[in-house]
């Protein structure tokens, strides 16, 4: 990657773990949760059904528990494309860029200033292209043998929101 006249190298890393059920994922998502500050970006991947709304939905409901609230219903926002949410201070933006067709879409929404003010959790990444923040963490979900084990891949920049992350596993 060329930025101006410098070379720049960002070391990408993978790791790879096996989520045994959903009530895992969302223990998971609740260890997560409790590490998370605005300006952290989940990026989340993986076929339908595969857990990306599951582990969205509950990291927000335990941000809202983690702030006293009580948990707000949380649909998926495939048709209104962002739902946002309160956590006692921090701003949770949660999109669906499904229906997106163009990645010059994701500006109309504010997604690039949420990145930088709220926690975000984006749903069908690849339709950001190139417009990703570059301290994003992917969490790639994908279906096994088993209906309720995943399999979960983190790929992303070695920054301080993938030692969240691998941290919320391995408690």
């Amino acid at each position: 990657m060329r930025l101006g006249t410098q070379a720049r190298y960002v070391c990408v890393m993978m790791s790879k773990t096996l989520l045994p059920s959903p009530e895992a994922t969302a223990a998971f998502a609740k260890r997560l949760a409790a590490e998370l500050t605005p300006g952290d970006t989940l990026l989340l991947e993986g076929l339908l059904g595969s857990g990306k709304s599951h582990f969205a939905r509950s990291v927000i409901h335990a941000l809202q528990a983690n702030a006293d609230q009580p948990p707000e219903d949380v649909p998926s926002p495939t048709f209104t494309l962002v739902q946002t949410y309160i956590a006692g201070t921090a701003e949770i933006w949660h999109a669906d860029l499904y229906r997106l067709t163009a990645s010059d879409e994701v500006f109309e929404l504010g997604l690039d200033e949420a990145w930088q003010t709220a926690i975000c959790l984006i749903e069908w990444p690849d339709r950001l292209g190139d417009a990703a923040p570059a301290g994003a963490v992917t969490l790639t979900f994908a279906h096994t043998d088993d209906d309720d084990k995943r399999t979960l891949m983190i790929t992303g920049p070695d920054v301080p929101l993938r030692t969240k992350i691998e941290g919320a596993l391995y408690d």
